[in-house]
């Protein structure tokens, strides 16, 4: 294993919902979570300082409901449910691993998750405990990216990661276009005004006022993360540029 120093000490990984299925056409694959829970453990062995914030897009997404004629807020309460469903599954396979998490809920659901409260969740991070936090927010129309954003400012994460399935971000969909242009470095305007969907805009936004650092990169290539927080300039930094 590299073992080189880590650069970033406390970060905020997002994950989506999505990136739980492998192959599958929902809920979550078993091999695609134990990988990435042992991708998660290995950089806390290492000495880095975790929070976690997965999406519920695998089993129910709100907007995708509302649009289907669901009353909106319902649809996002139950896509909060769905992350909370997810968070539980990533605690499980961490623990299986031998590693310590803690599932922290923006909503409450005492019997199976602690509230998420800000000092006990720097705590946790700081006792070596992987923090996930579910349910978002807790607020109906804000996404799990806007709950990201949020939770590693409150953190004071060093950065936050966005884990995806492509390597970086793109002028436009590298799927359909073969010519598309992958930026190593953006600021948070040029994300903004250029519409690259990296994340929605109000989690941009957040990022930008608290100056907070972001980089999407290639979750399904093994051992990017560590590289990561070892300094290595892997899919595409996003921060208030030159």
């Amino acid at each position: 294993m590299n073992t080189a120093p880590l650069k970033y000490r406390r970060v905020l990984l997002k994950l989506s919902g999505e990136a739980l299925m492998g192959r599958l056409d929902y809920g979550i694959d078993p091999e695609i979570i134990s990988g990435l829970a042992r991708e998660v453990l290995d950089v806390s062995r290492a000495g880095a300082e975790i929070g976690v914030v997965i999406g519920g897009g695998n089993i129910f997404r709100g907007a995708g409901l509302a649009a289907a004629g669901m009353d909106r807020v319902t649809g996002d309460h139950m896509g909060m449910l769905a992350t909370i469903m997810n968070a539980l599954a990533m605690q499980d396979a961490i623990e299986k691993l031998g590693g310590y998490a803690r599932v922290m809920s923006a909503i409450k659901i005492n019997a199976v998750a602690e509230d998420y409260i800000r000092r006990r969740a720097v705590r946790h991070i700081e006792k070596g405990r992987i923090a996930i936090f579910a349910a978002g927010t807790g607020n109906p129309f804000f996404t799990t990216d806007s709950a990201a954003a949020l939770r590693a400012v409150e953190i004071s994460a060093d950065l936050m990661l966005k884990a995806t399935k492509v390597d970086g971000v793109y002028d436009s969909d590298p799927k359909k276009n073969p010519d598309a242009k992958r930026f190593e470095h953006l600021s948070y305007e040029d994300v903004i005004t250029r519409n690259l969907q990296v994340m929605d805009t109000a989690a941009i936004a957040l990022c930008r006022d608290y100056g907070m650092p972001m980089r999407i990169y290639d979750m399904t290539v093994p051992g990017n993360l560590m590289r990561i927080l070892q300094g290595e300039p892997i899919g595409t930094l996003v921060d208030r540029g030159a």
